[in-house]
Order: structure tokens, then C-alpha cells, then sequence
């Protein structure tokens, strides 16, 4: 009748947990942001949704993790030109001159893990399987 609810009447306080209350952001190049975490100075997880749009290469300190999660990344870094489909993964050092975006017409979904310090990501644990299809964890695999 009202259209109120419970939290409303009592003034109950917001969590300010972000992953109950997300905060999407719009990218003045085109596309949202949505951060997932707020941890100054640690491994930072954002979800990008991005339109197209003209590259831009650019480059700082820190470390980048992209997985594709729907649509195809464009992903340049330096002069190479790399096409990603979804389930797949790039991690390359900040410092290299990149841009990512898609690589047609239309969006790309992408999880987005930013190591401010160069964080990375350390695989400790994969099954055979994974180890079959991954050069980088079949090596691993074999050593152990």
C-alpha cells in the first residue's frame, strides 16, 4: 500500500559491503565498471562490460589479469595484436603499452584482476586436465 519497506521505517544502516551494494561506473571511453573489491594497495577485481571504441595504448606500474567472460577481447600489448574468446585468459606487466576492448562491433564481458604492485595471480593448485591443456602447468606438472 505504502511501498515502504522495514529498512526504510527503522533508518536501518546500509552495509557498505560492495558486494551487496555494487557501484557501477560509466568509462568516458565507453562501457561500465563495476569494482568488486576496495582493498588499497592489493589485488584489485573489477568486471567490465565495454563498448567499442578507438584504442588507446597505455601503460603504468602494477600487474593485469583479464578473463574473457562473453563477446571477444581485443588485447594489444606493445605492437602485438591478440584476439581472446571467452574462457580465456592474458596477464601481461602494466608497464608494457596495452589496450583492451573488444575486437568487433559489439561489447566484451571481461574479469578484470589489477595487482597495483605487480601482483599476480599463482596457480597452486590444477587438475590433469587442466595441466593437459595449459604448456605453463604441464611443465609445472612434469617437475613435480
Amino acid at each position: 500500500m505504502y511501498e515502504l519497506s522495514l529498512d526504510d521505517i527503522v533508518g536501518a544502516p546500509e552495509s557498505g559491503d560492495r558486494r551487496i551494494h555494487l557501484e557501477p561506473r560509466a568509462l568516458a571511453a565507453g562501457g561500465v565498471v563495476v569494482p568488486l573489491t576496495d582493498y588499497p594497495g592489493r589485488v584489485q577485481v573489477f568486471k567490465h562490460v565495454l563498448g567499442p571504441r578507438e584504442p588507446r595504448l597505455t601503460r603504468h606500474e602494477g600487474h593485469a589479469w583479464i578473463h574473457v567472460l562473453a563477446g571477444t577481447l581485443r588485447l594489444l600489448l606493445d605492437d602485438a595484436e591478440h584476439v581472446l574468446a571467452p574462457g580465456e585468459v592474458a596477464q601481461f606487466d602494466a608497464m608494457t603499452p596495452h589496450w583492451f576492448g573488444p575486437a568487433d562491433g559489439l561489447s566484451v564481458e571481461i574479469l578484470h584482476l589489477f595487482g597495483p604492485r605487480g601482483e599476480r595471480p599463482v596457480t597452486r593448485i590444477a587438475s590433469v586436465e587442466s595441466a593437459a591443456m595449459s604448456p605453463t602447468l604441464a611443465s609445472d606438472a612434469e617437475q613435480a
